[in-house]
Parts: C-alpha cells; sequence; structure tokens
C-alpha cells in the first residue's frame, strides 16, 4: 500500500506524520510505502 501525507509546506506536519506512521506500519509488520509532500 501507498501512502502520501500531505500539508501546506512539507515542512513539519506531513514528515512528522510520514515517521510516526511509517514507523507503526514496520511495528505491526505492514509493507507500506509512506511518504510525504506539500502543496507550496
Amino acid at each position: 500500500m501507498k501512502i502520501l501525507m500531505v500539508c501546506l509546506g512539507n515542512i513539519c506536519r506531513s514528515p512528522l506524520a510520514e515517521g510516526v506512521l511509517q514507523k507503526k506500519a514496520m511495528a505491526a509488520g505492514l509493507q507500506w510505502e509512506v511518504d510525504s509532500a506539500g502543496t507550496n
């Protein structure tokens, strides 16, 4: 599964959400591809 976390500038919120989700997915044994991006 591929998941993209998006926020306005990709400086704080979406990279943090990406890291948290990636860590949780790995701990659960899920092979998710998580990335982040900004709209601005």
